[in-house]
């Protein structure tokens, strides 16, 4: 699967996810730095990139349908930390390819995940 991660995650997760056997790029490697959220979601949809996210703004269904992307994932978490963000991530890598990503947006919480999308 291919993946793009937000400039808010730490870029250790395109490791992560590569290490794993996916495609993953940084918005701070192709320069996305700083682009609205319409823009950065628009980029991950012509890429077919699922958007690996903290930003909440992304977990509004009604501003971004599920349907209409690759897939969502939104990390909502107690601490933010790079330590705690990355032990959170590893724990929902084996989780991508079992459950749908594709057109669903996955919001990650520390001990659960809510998956919303088509079946819905």
């Amino acid at each position: 699967m291919q993946f793009k991660i937000d400039e808010n995650m730490p870029i250790e997760i395109a490791e992560m996810l590569t290490n794993a056997g996916h495609d993953a790029k940084t918005v701070n490697e192709q320069q996305l730095q700083g682009v609205k959220d319409t823009v950065l979601i628009n980029v991950c949809k012509n890429e077919n990139r699922a958007l690996v996210t903290l930003d909440m703004d992304f977990s509004d269904i009604r501003a971004y349908p599920p349907q209409e992307y690759s897939g969502i994932i939104v990390l909502r978490l107690g601490s933010q930390a790079r330590q705690h963000v990355m032990e959170v991530f590893r724990r929902i890598i084996p989780l991508i390819g079992v459950e749908s990503l594709f057109q669903h947006l996955w919001v990650v919480e520390e001990t659960a995940i809510r998956i919303r999308g088509e079946d819905d």
